[in-house]
């Protein structure tokens, strides 16, 4: 997860998102309350209800802010060379969540009810189908490239967003310090093995 940009306040929804983004950090989601967010906003609960009718309308909303900050992120990386590419994508995904445990806490409680909610659901399925496709796409231009192997770009991207998963749910679930960093390597290895199987990787730490 990345930090919310530095963007004016005079945007009332930006502000209200900001507070959220706090509140979440502080108190976690089962404890996230819209007096809390309003605390953090600097004014009355009616004031956030003015705007948004229920927490899990704010939420919603939330989640499009935040992903779309995500997908911001994404955007940056601007090399075309699919190897860097695809080593930078990994590295917003496993290495930068390091600094935003309590946000990736939240988030992944926020998925928990993703079954229930339905809005939480569709965001959370179109973020997911968006990193799939970015991955796919970086893997298939290598295979065209003739930079990795002529592997099946689709179950590639899956089993490296698996890999993601599994490491940002352990990270949180276990609490252990060094999930998101073996994820990574995990994710190296496994582009090691199936991508580029005929480089010689002894030497990597």
């Amino acid at each position: 997860m990345v930090d919310p940009p530095d963007r004016s306040d005079s945007n009332v929804d930006e502000a209200i998102m900001r507070a959220t983004y706090r509140a979440l950090q502080e108190h976690g989601y089962a404890d996230l309350t819209i007096k809390r967010i309003a605390e953090e906003y600097g004014k009355s609960t009616a004031a956030v209800h003015y705007h948004y009718d229920t927490k899990d309308d704010l939420l919603a909303a939330f989640l499009d802010y935040v992903l779309d900050r995500f997908v911001d992120t994404i955007h940056e990386v601007e090399t075309t060379d699919p190897e860097q590419r695809l080593e930078l994508l990994l590295d917003r995904l496993l290495v930068a969540p390091e600094d935003h445990h309590e946000l990736l806490v939240a988030l992944l409680e926020m998925r928990s009810q993703a079954p229930s909610k339905e809005a939480f659901a569709e965001r959370f399925e179109q973020n997911d189908e968006y990193v799939r496709y970015m991955l796919r796409t970086v893997i298939d231009y290598g295979i065209t490239e003739g930079v990795f192997a002529d592997v099946d770009a689709e179950h590639a991207a899956r089993a490296l967003m698996t890999i993601v998963d599994g490491g940002r749910t352990r990270a949180v679930v276990l609490d252990e310090p060094d999930t998101l960093a073996t994820a990574r390597r995990t994710a190296d290895e496994y582009v090691a093995a199936v991508l580029r199987p005929d480089t010689d990787t002894s030497g990597r730490e």
